[in-house]
């Protein structure tokens, strides 16, 4: 429901300033009940394309909406983005990043949903490709050894990549151990790039993208402080590209068409397992 709608307001057929129909006129077309309806409308509410919700009378579409594509914190979107991909039957989830940390965080919600019985996929497919931890990556690195001669921040970051890619698989797993779905595969491999993006493909029809940003801060590792070169994903902001009428019509399909296919000529070809504990 949030999708179709949103299409309306993106392509025009909702005006900016007009009402979106009742509540009831919406169960109705859509044959649901209330309750799917307020989440459809608080969904494309916190996408800021609708306002006035809240107050009784149906909300109206922004007057920024049409053509609105502002990108969203990473985990904000993410998570919003996983819980309505989670309505599908069977749900699948590549990603390439960093760490897992956003995609851990962003979860949480979707997780929720699915042991109180709101949702209820009966398979998740995770892949995830995450840098080579025998690679020699350009970040992070110390601010006062450019030519990366002190190895700790990748060791640092290397324990990071196993403790949130093992938390990640703990957490998904879990979901077929309490027999909330039948069937869950999370699979990790790793390549020698140094990501300067992030991407999420959700069921094949959607992509998130989003930049890091180089950051320099102080960071504690094993009794002393480094002060680093280091990207932050959770504070990355991710572009959305949807299949069918979404925020970039026909690009989007594009968009998405070719980002799997670039996920799928990594992971077919120089991308090695990588094995946690």
């Amino acid at each position: 429901m949030a999708d179709a709608l949103r299409a309306r307001i993106l392509s025009g057929t909702l005006r900016p300033g007009s009402r979106l129909p009742t509540q009831q006129e919406l169960a109705a077309e859509f044959d649901t009940n209330r309750t799917a309806v307020r989440q459809a409308i608080d969904t494309l509410r916190r996408e800021g394309l609708l306002t006035g919700t809240g107050r009784g009378a149906p909300p109206s579409v922004a007057e920024h909406a049409r053509g609105h594509e502002a990108p969203r914190k990473a985990d904000i979107e993410l998570a919003d983005r996983l819980h309505e991909a989670f309505r599908a039957e069977h749900v699948t989830i590549d990603v390439f990043s960093l760490t897992t940390e956003t995609l851990n965080t962003a979860l949480a919600h979707a997780t929720i949903a699915i042991s109180s019985g709101e949702l209820s996929p009966r398979s998740i497919t995770a892949r995830v490709l995450l840098p080579g931890t025998e690679a020699d990556l350009a970040l992070p690195r110390p601010v006062s050894d450019p030519e990366g001669d002190d190895k700790r921040p990748l060791e640092r970051l290397h324990e990071l990549t196993h403790t949130f890619a093992d938390a990640l698989r703990r957490q998904l797993e879990t979901l077929k151990v309490r027999d909330l779905v039948p069937e869950v595969s999370v699979e990790f491999r790793t390549v020698p790039i140094t990501p300067t993006h992030k991407v999420y493909l959700l069921n094949g029809t959607e992509a998130l993208f989003g930049y890091y940003q180089v950051m320099r801060h102080k960071v504690p590792y094993r009794g002393e402080e480094m002060e680093i070169h280091d990207v932050m994903g959770i504070r990355a902001k991710l572009f959305r590209h949807a299949s069918g009428p979404d925020l970039h019509g026909e690009h989007g399909t594009a968009f998405v068409d070719e980002t799997r296919r670039w996920f799928e000529s990594l992971w077919s070809s120089i991308a090695q397992p990588l094995t946690l504990g």
